[in-house]
């Protein structure tokens, strides 16, 4: 096993040594329309993008977005929270997996993703870089055995997202054990029960900050948080902005 396994790693590295190019997945990922792909450098400018990048950030050619910083292309406030989840990523102290966003697209209409983000290494494990996906949340797998029964959560959790659910209310709903409602859960909507909960809350209050006055605290209440801050601290992690920042830029555009 041992022997198969450095036969397998001078592969890579001969494989690695012969590619010209070291960045060829970039033409993978310009055909698959429901992921970003980009590569950046350590000051976070764009060096390598796929062709669902440019056209989000609204943009024609791969020319005008090379070379340029998040802060060049995005709102202010979403582009700070891309630059601080850069840093942490660059400096080592953390590496994105799963986080579930959403973002907000040229024309201003929201979609929900689940973004990575790696630091890219030198063979000395110097970071030189970063690299990053964010790949659209995927309509779920009906044909799934036990949908019906994960789609009576999903359900649950529309109706009730203004109250306290717990996971074992979800658990008496569907008769499945924690883990497999866990398991099964994230291979039907390829996010977990409470990344639901979060989408489904915040898909609520977005709506009702872009369609109505109520006061943040309301809103907030509304959509099954204890208070003003609990809610703003939430929203922002996933969102990139405070609430009232998201209203007062829905207002402005």
């Amino acid at each position: 096993m041992e022997k198969k396994q450095l036969s397998l790693s001078q592969q890579r590295l001969d494989l690695a040594a012969q590619v010209g190019d070291a960045f060829f997945a970039e033409t993978l990922f310009d055909a698959m329309d429901d992921i970003v792909f980009f590569v950046k450098d350590l000051a976070g400018h764009y060096l390598v993008v796929n062709q669902t990048l440019v056209r989000r950030c609204g943009l024609r050619e791969k020319s005008a977005l090379l070379g340029r910083t998040a802060s060049d292309v995005f709102p202010s406030k979403l582009a700070a929270n891309y630059v601080a989840q850069d840093a942490l990523v660059l400096s080592g102290a953390k590496e994105l997996r799963d986080q579930l966003e959403l973002h907000l697209y040229p024309n201003r209409s929201p979609g929900w993703c689940l973004t990575q983000k790696f630091a890219l290494r030198d063979r000395h494990q110097k970071i030189i870089g970063m690299t990053g996906i964010s790949r659209d949340l995927a309509s779920p797998d009906q044909h799934h055995p036990v949908y019906e029964k994960i789609a009576v959560a999903v359900a649950h959790l529309h109706h009730h997202h203004a109250q306290n659910i717990k996971m074992s209310d979800l658990v008496t709903l569907t008769g499945l054990s924690l883990a497999q409602l866990e398991r099964n859960f994230h291979k039907i909507f390829s996010i977990t029960p409470r990344q639901m909960m979060v989408k489904i809350r915040l898909d609520a209050a977005s709506t009702m900050l872009s369609q109505s006055e109520q006061s943040i605290t309301d809103i907030a209440l509304a959509c099954g948080y204890q208070d003003h801050s609990a809610f703003s601290r939430v929203f922002k992690a996933t969102v990139g902005m405070t609430p009232r920042e998201y209203r007062d830029m829905l207002a402005a555009s």
